[in-house]
């Protein structure tokens, strides 16, 4: 799309005609070649790099959203730190899993879709309506996803109408489910669903909360070659955020690091024992 017209210095028009407060209508309308779903691709199957394992958890005053930082292709591992979780706005989050760079791409435009519909409509969406932007981007990559480039994002964030943290999942079509306490999506997931059934408990502190999804993250890479754990070697922890009534936090290295030495101190220590006592 032109920033100029004929040189002038002007905008073109569309930027200036009063339109849909969803900025992939303005995009559809006037741009629709720049949507990830409208771009072509090479026939048959696309092999690229797929992120996971991403976790999620509630307790009383937010959420917790975290995810390991490998990403696979195939059977290789295609890169050790990868970043699968970010800010949609002050109060929400997503985590990405399937097809790493169109997710990336994905979140940047979700991101832009709720920057967008707060500057023309002078108020921000509910946590559900943000949740539904997200399940119509995902749909509009169903042709993508039928030839192996999924995304299947996990978003979590605080509600502030009703005052405490919540998680959407989503399949490749665009269906959206809420799930109550905790949430997991990736090829880890079942392994980190299982670690997470056993240890969450809905009065959980924050600080335990973090602890219960790393935990997972932990017990995913036991498991699931696609999963990567803790690196203490390379420094390399799962990303771990927190939204509450405060707004979005990510941990520093430092917390994260801290988080990942507990969890693999207590595992050497008793490598198939109890696990409940960390909690």
């Amino acid at each position: 799309m032109e920033a100029n017209n004929l040189g002038t210095g002007r905008l073109p028009a569309a930027f200036l005609t009063p339109g849909s407060s969803s900025f992939m209508d303005f995009l559809g309308a006037h741009s629709p070649d720049m949507l990830p779903g409208n771009r072509k691709l090479p026939e048959g199957v696309v092999e690229a790099p797929h992120g996971t394992t991403i976790v999620a958890a509630t307790f009383p005053g937010g959420v917790v959203l975290a995810g390991d930082r490998r990403a696979t292709m195939g059977n290789m591992i295609a890169q050790r730190d990868i970043e699968k979780v970010f800010p949609a706005d002050e109060y929400s989050a997503v985590g990405i899993a399937g097809t790493a760079g169109l997710a990336v791409e994905m979140v940047k435009l979700f991101q832009l879709e709720l920057e967008h519909f707060e500057k023309v409509e002078g108020a921000t969406l509910s946590l559900e309506g943000k949740a539904n932007r997200l399940s119509t981007m995902i749909r509009s990559n169903l042709g993508m996803a039928m030839q192996g480039l999924a995304v299947v994002p996990l978003f979590a964030g605080y509600d502030e109408a009703k005052e405490k943290g919540r998680i959407f999942s989503y399949d490749v079509t665009g269906g959206r489910s809420e799930e109550h306490g905790y949430a997991a999506t990736g090829s880890g997931s079942i392994f980190a669903r299982g670690s997470m059934k056993k240890l969450y408990r809905p009065d959980l502190t924050e600080e335990q909360a973090t602890t219960l999804v790393v935990q997972a993250l932990y017990d995913a890479a036991d498991d699931d070659s696609a999963t990567g754990g803790p690196d203490l070697y390379r420094h390399i922890y799962p990303i771990v955020t927190v939204i509450t009534d405060e707004g979005f936090r990510r941990l520093t290295d430092a917390q994260s690091q801290e988080l990942a030495r507990t969890v693999t101190n207590r595992r050497l220590e008793q490598p198939d024992g109890p696990r409940a006592a960390l909690l």
